[in-house]
């Protein structure tokens, strides 16, 4: 059984368009012009175009319907006998043809330049229909019986559309960046259907350069890889699991003050990982000190005790937790939150500025009326407020937290910062919203049973919509381009490397003699040093 396997072809630059015929994986590796015969189970790889590999060079889009093999180059469309390879002419479109995707006299062809799928007739070669594409990437494609699945590299997701109507029954993240290609695999036993996505892209490494003094470069190599993707959707819920992994976290704090302190009574409390509908908290131990529980707000929050802390006193405390994540998207319409009432929960909390939040100044006010418009639907105005943000600001990594207000005047902010400004804009906006985080496990699957560290800490939010509950959204990850189009994967969505953490509190706390001590007192930061430690132990097991 090769469906839950990795797939490394031998030799491959960048996979982008691939099919199944049985048992036999079929791809081309794009820059080289290879059409590719791999052998799931063992990565053996044969050149099947040998002669022809300069006319299959640039392919981006393949599939395979009975004998026949379809593949886009440029603006073309093209078929040609599985075992001639001999190329002919299907269709010419105006801008560059993606993906493509056959059955039985429909052909599917995705156009990123017109935002479409079109759809030809085989036998007329004539356009049927076209649909909107879903995403804002590049897409591929493969269809079976009513549905038409689309990978979008962007996006990093697969969109489940029903190929009559073109409307998207719902979306799965991948596990990976970058997916650009996808295929179907249907067990000739079982027949149960399994979805293999390629994936392309760089990766950085160490190059051991003897020439060179010192002999360490940082270089960058070609990354590509078909995996298969797992998903489970749940109507009910309007979300779809996917692929995730099994991860020890551990977060530790090391007592090394900049200036030696005495405190008495003290009491340090940690937020604990949360339990989700895409993460569940299997075990958790403590780290050098023990510790009690307690629940704030439905979060579990650990508190270590001390009863003094003197100058010249050192400890490592923390605790270690036994994870399993997974990428969650929900599918929620505008049409979906039409009906929901008009009084909100959570009036008390989750719409005042309790953060200093700067909801009180003209710029933010002002901003937060701009970035809606005369929008009244709630989903649309927390939609147009995360394309406001990312058309006013870029994103810049800074030692401490400013607020809306300077961070909206200087256009520049962290991932902290853009949730200040979101949680501003949205709650002046009546949509209740909260803080999310604290930090991200290095999104490297393949590096199992190998200790990771973050670069950085992480926070991102969550917002309300009655009937739906609490859903995510990224801070800053998705703003990626110049006043857009930009990328949905992450709205309502988050990968398996995300590690919820105390939803809506504050990840850590220092009291003394029941006083909660702020920042002007004593700096955690000043304190102690936190090391964080992510180790992949698997990945979980297909739904």
């Amino acid at each position: 059984m090769f469906s839950q396997r990795t797939i490394r072809p031998l030799s491959a630059a960048a996979l982008c368009g691939i099919a199944f015929i049985e048992d036999t994986l079929i791809a081309i590796d794009t820059p080289k012009g290879h059409l590719l015969q791999i052998d799931p189970i063992s990565d053996n790889t044969k050149i099947l175009n040998s002669h022809q590999v300069r006319e299959f060079r640039d392919v981006t889009g393949l599939a395979v319907w009975s004998d026949t093999l379809w593949v886009t180059r440029d603006n073309s469309v093209y078929l040609c006998n599985l075992n001639s390879l001999g190329l002919e002419h299907f269709a010419t479109l105006p801008y560059p043809a993606d993906g493509v995707a056959v059955w039985e006299s429909t052909v599917y062809v995705s156009c990123q330049k017109l935002g479409c799928i079109l759809i030809f007739d085989r036998d007329t070669r004539k356009e049927i229909t076209r649909f909107y594409a879903p995403g804002v990437g590049v897409e591929n494609l493969v269809v079976s019986e009513e549905t038409l699945w689309v990978s979008d590299t962007i996006e990093q997701t697969v969109y489940c559309i029903d190929r009559a109507t073109g409307e998207v029954q719902f979306s799965v993240l991948t596990p990976f960046a970058c997916p650009t290609g996808i295929a179907l695999h249907k067990n000739g036993e079982t027949g149960e259907e399994t979805l293999f996505v390629a994936y392309a892209s760089e990766e950085p490494y160490i190059r051991d350069n003897p020439n060179a003094d010192p002999n360490y470069e940082l270089t960058y190599r070609d990354r590509t890889f078909i995996h298969p993707l797992y998903y489970h959707y749940d109507p009910d819920k309007r979300c779809a699991l996917s692929n995730g992994y099994l991860i020890e976290m551990s977060y530790a704090e090391e007592i090394s003050p900049l200036e030696e302190v005495y405190l008495q009574d003290v009491e340090w409390r940690i937020a604990l990982p949360s339990e989700t509908d895409r993460q569940k908290v299997k075990h958790i131990e403590p780290i050098g000190l023990p510790f009690t529980e307690e629940e704030k707000d439905g979060q579990r929050v650990a508190v270590f005790k001390l009863d003094t802390l003197t100058p010249g006193e050192r400890h490592i405390f923390g605790w270690k937790a036994l994870l399993e994540v997974r990428g969650i998207k929900y599918r929620i319409t505008p049409k979906d939150v039409e009906d929901i009432p008009e009084e909100l929960p959570f009036q008390g909390r989750y719409l005042v500025d309790d953060d200093d939040l700067a909801m009180d100044t003209t710029i933010v006010r002002r901003a937060a009326r701009d970035a809606v418009a005369s929008e009244t639907n709630l989903l649309r105005k927390m939609y147009n407020i995360r394309n406001y943000v990312y058309d006013e600001l870029s994103y810049g990594i800074k030692p401490y937290i400013d607020t809306p207000d300077i961070v909206l005047e200087r256009g520049v902010g962290s991932c902290g910062e853009y949730v200040g400004v979101l949680l501003a804009l949205c709650r002046l906006n009546d949509i209740p919203c909260r803080t999310v985080g604290r930090y991200k496990c290095p999104p490297l699957g393949e590096h199992k049973d190998v200790p990771l560290q973050p670069d950085f800490n992480h926070v991102w939010l969550e917002f309300y919509i009655p009937n739906f509950g609490w859903l995510p959204m990224e801070s800053n990850p998705d703003d990626i381009g110049d006043r857009g189009p930009y990328p949905t994967r992450f709205f309502m969505g988050l990968c398996w490397y995300h590690i919820e953490i105390g939803k809506g509190i504050t990840f850590e706390s220092l009291s003394s003699k029941g006083t909660r001590l702020t920042k002007e007192d004593v700096a955690i930061g000043d304190l102690a040093i936190n090391h964080i430690q992510f180790t992949i132990l698997e990945e979980l097991p297909p739904f």
